[in-house]
């Protein structure tokens, strides 16, 4: 490991000593100050609060966009916990697990799992909790920063997930995993690359969404699940959520799966809304009207 990637991971497990309600403390604060300072992140999150609750007067949306950057705030921080921490310790902070049932049905049935995770709450503790109950491959873009691998890999420990690069060898590799049985997970609200997803409603508005995990699905017959970590008010911990696909995500007909695909996304974003990670520019894309002119 180079030597400033492990000073970073020295710091980690410092600061991850630190409460998690005290680290909450601070990501909130954090995401009020961005919130303040109107840059672009802030600029985003209100549009998107505006396209998915185009319903709100002024009021009610600058108190739902406040609430929003807190919780941006708080994901940023909480990693230092998470990582910091370790494996064991992070997972000594889940509460409550919700659909539990699912998961341990979908395993047993031995068809293969697919976990959709969307940009909600705490993913990488989302991570541990299926790792810690079995071995699970996911998706995943390298990071610019080819060093920075070095570093997740020491930080997730024995609990860390088989990291697939999003290219041919890789989705070969996921179609291996399933086909034997295993678990792999995806995030089903990762924008694609032009020319590789369709466009379906996302909160009403067309998006483009990807289209690997329906197809998956299709030719696998492998059991979806949704999952996403919700944080807890006050830095009490976490709770994790585990629902079923939507009817027809596995359709031959794409436009029907991806619709599908993305109404399970927003049941999950419904049931923690204020956490859902809403500075991704998700209704940008070729040929669709660009919503985020005015944040530039």
């Amino acid at each position: 490991m180079r030597p400033d990637i492990y000073l970073v991971y020295l710091l980690l497990r410092l600061f991850g000593l630190l409460p998690l309600r005290v680290l909450h403390a601070l990501g909130a604060g954090l995401g009020r100050c961005l919130l303040l300072l109107r840059g672009r992140s802030a600029r985003i999150v209100s549009i998107n609060l505006r396209i998915a609750r185009p319903g709100l007067d002024e009021a009610a949306h600058r108190a739902l966009l406040r609430e929003a950057m807190a919780e941006s705030g708080k994901m940023l921080v909480e990693t230092v916990k998470i990582w910091g921490g370790g494996a064991q310790r992070a997972l000594g902070l889940v509460r409550e697990v919700r659909g539990g049932e699912l998961f341990d049905a979908a395993l047993a049935a031995g068809k293969g799992v697919i976990i959709a995770a969307p940009h909600l709450g705490c993913w990488e503790l989302l991570n541990y909790w299926l790792c810690s109950r079995t071995p699970m491959a996911i998706l995943y873009r390298p990071p610019r920063l080819a060093a920075t691998e070095q570093l997740l890999r020491k930080v997730r420990g024995a609990l860390a997930p088989e990291q697939v690069r999003a290219e041919g060898a890789g989705v070969r590799t996921l179609y291996k995993r399933l086909a034997a049985g295993g678990t792999v997970g995806i995030l089903p609200d990762q924008k694609p690359r032009a020319g590789e997803g369709q466009i379906a409603p996302f909160f009403g508005r067309p998006a483009l969404t990807m289209v690997l995990l329906p197809r998956l699905a299709a030719r696998t017959g492998a059991t979806v699940l949704y999952a996403f970590a919700e944080r807890l008010p006050r830095g009490a911990g976490f709770r994790i959520h585990i629902l079923p696909a939507p009817e027809g995500l596995a359709d031959a007909d794409l436009a029907r799966a991806c619709a599908a695909l993305n109404r399970g996304v927003e049941a999950c974003v419904e049931r923690a809304f204020p956490q859902y990670q809403w500075r991704y520019r998700r209704w940008s894309a070729h040929g669709l009207p660009n919503p985020y002119k005015q944040a530039r």
